[in-house]
Parts: structure tokens; sequence; C-alpha cells
């Protein structure tokens, strides 16, 4: 950002980062109109969570996935935590693609920290089950970061990330059905208590 490692030179290279491994739209409807997906281009759903447009957002991600992480991490295996991190970048760089016509890259790593924050929220709302309180009180940290989303959108004027990160805390929770422990006995549970309606 301020040169400060690689001298001048490195100035550019978040730019190149962006262009080279950033998810841009138009790349990914060239891929479905033409049926082509060249490994270069599908990496782009595995890279952009890696390139952030400032210091500041690498720092606020970077505490945002670690928080959610290790609390993620207690409850599921680490396997599960690597599927839900990457499926909510895929999910929420398509859900970007579906929303929005737009040609301005996706870029960091928000959502899958917010496909953390879904991971999480699912832990929440099994808790407050076996607890017998509130469930939807799991939702409450998902309901105050789009708010606060929202107000600074209104405030400062900002972007349309907020689609993609949607995209990944709904990807977060519901893969949580499938990845969380126990999930395999609480799945059959449901089957037998549809068939004996």
């Amino acid at each position: 950002e301020y040169g400060l490692i690689g001298g001048q030179n490195a100035v550019g290279w978040r730019l190149v980062a962006v262009t080279d491994y950033g998810f841009f739209n138009q790349v990914l409807s060239w891929m479905l109109e033409n049926r082509k997906f060249p490994a270069e281009e599908m990496l782009r759903f595995f890279s952009y969570p890696f390139i952030h447009a400032s210091f500041s957002s690498v720092i606020f991600a970077f505490v945002l996935v670690l928080a959610m992480g290790k609390m993620v991490a207690e409850v599921f295996s680490q396997a599960a935590f690597s599927v839900i991190f990457f499926a909510s970048s895929i999910v929420g760089a398509l859900v970007y693609a579906a929303v929005l016509d737009t040609r301005v890259p996706l870029i960091g790593a928000y959502p899958a920290a917010y496909g953390l924050i879904g991971a999480w929220t699912f832990i929440m709302w099994i808790r407050a089950r076996h607890d017998g309180t509130n469930q939807w009180r799991a939702f409450n940290l998902i309901g105050v970061l789009v708010l606060l989303q929202l107000f600074f959108g209104q405030v400062f004027g900002g972007g349309f990330g907020w689609v993609s990160e949607l995209g990944g805390f709904v990807t977060g929770f519901a893969l949580s059905f499938l990845l969380a422990p126990g999930a395999r006995a609480r799945f059959q549970h449901w089957l037998e208590a549809l068939r004996r309606r």
C-alpha cells in the first residue's frame, strides 16, 4: 500500500493481484457462455478471499475469521471448517454474480467470514434449542451486522459486497446441518419423525 515491502515496484502488486485473482462477473459470464472453465479462471473462486483493498480490510477480516473460526473449530472438525470457509466463498461469489450487474471485482474474505458466522449461528441455535431458550436470539449477530452495513452504506456510501456476505452466511448456516457433529443422527431422527406423520 505504501511501498514499504518491495519498494516503489510493489505499489502496483495489489492491482495485479485483483486483476489476476479477483472474482469478476464478466469472467464467470464468459465461462458460462462459452462452456469453458479454464483452471486459471476457476481459481478465482478460491483466490479472491485472500486479496483485500487495504491493509485495514486485511486486519479486520483476519480478526473476524480468527474469532469466528476459533469458535466454530471448537465444535466442528478441521475438514468441516475448511468446507464452510471455501463453500461460503464460492456461493458468495455466485450470489454476487447472480444479483449484481457490476464490473467491480469481488475481493476479500468477508463472504467466508460470514459463512463462519452462519456456522456459529447454527451452534447457538442448536444450543438454545437444547437449553429451551429462544432460538431466534442466535440470529442477533447477523442482524446487527446487516443493520450496520445498511447504515454505513447509507451514510458513507458503500458497495454491494454485503450481497456476497449474505450468501456466505446462508451457506455456512445451511452446511452446518450436514457438517456439525451429530448431523447424521439428527438427520435420521428427522426422517423418522417425517415417516411417522
